[in-house]
């Protein structure tokens, strides 16, 4: 696998910069954000000439970019903002080429109308799945388009909360350019954690041929996500599925600060080690 970071974890006034912080720390890989370039995470309009500038920078520095963030909330309530973001989205798409990726990450959206990463009652709803598959179909249209894949992490307080949820999605969609982003963390409340186990074997029998990049950081015991190695999740079992599933992808460090990333990635890196 390799071991990579959020590239927004370190705060530079350059994208040069931020990428020479990623090397200092000894990874191998970025999930970009284009907050990092100075524009906004889900840009209105990207110079192709930046995007230029960023593929070459990844590239002069032997590092890969595993996915870029094109997250927004795909169901929010107000069809005018989910049409903004689609359009924001094919903005994105039409410059992964340049920087030097083919995958985007994904938000399921929520009915939340302020925070995409807040639950709402109406997530379970049949409207709500409704406006996700279509919503998630257009998105697979601008995919085609420019040649690039999407990936979406099941998340509890999104659309997609379980595995059960996303493998219902895939299957739906039947699109071979929609894909898993693998969070661990992400698939349990902290009151679940005593049957990790079983809720992450499910998770693996039922999305272990879709997974495109993992995810890294951790769960406390009051539910609250900090850094890989911070809190009471089970990291050798994590690899050990990882493994087990063949993947031998990017395993991405995030939710922490930059403070944190040496001590997360020391950690990862023995468990991978432990684990071969």
């Amino acid at each position: 696998m390799q071991l990579g970071v959020f590239a927004k974890t370190f705060t530079r006034t350059t994208v040069e910069e931020m990428l020479d912080a990623v090397v200092a720390h000894k990874l191998d890989c970025i999930q970009f954000n284009f907050s990092s370039a100075g524009l906004e995470s889900l840009p209105d309009k990207i110079d192709p000439s930046l995007a230029k500038r960023i593929g070459t920078a990844v590239r002069k520095r032997g590092i890969c970019m595993a996915g870029v963030s094109g997250t927004f909330n795909m169901i929010h309530p107000d069809p005018k903002q989910r049409a903004d973001g689609f359009r924001r989205l094919e903005a994105i798409a039409a410059s992964c080429q340049m920087i030097g990726t083919n995958l985007i990450t994904l938000c399921t959206g929520t009915r939340d109308p302020e925070d995409m990463w807040r639950g709402h009652p109406d997530n379970d709803s049949n409207n709500a799945w409704r406006d996700l598959a279509m919503g998630m179909q257009h998105a697979l249209e601008i995919a085609e388009r420019h040649d690039v894949f999407l990936g979406i992490e099941p998340e509890l307080a999104n659309v997609i909360n379980s595995a059960p949820k996303a493998r219902r999605l895939l299957d739906e969609m039947n699109n071979p350019r929609l894909k898993i982003v693998m969070d661990a963390a992400n698939l349990l409340h902290a009151s679940e954690l005593s049957r990790a186990s079983a809720i992450w074997q499910e998770a693996f029998d039922l999305m272990a041929g879709d997974i495109i990049i993992a995810h890294a950081k951790d769960l406390a015991v009051d539910g609250s996500f900090v850094a890989a190695g911070k809190g009471a999740l089970d990291y050798d079992l994590y690899i050990r599925l990882l493994r087990s599933v063949k993947f031998n992808g990017p395993l991405i460090l995030h939710g922490l600060s930059e403070t944190e990333v040496d001590a997360s990635a020391r950690l990862l890196r023995d468990k991978l080690n432990q684990n071969r």
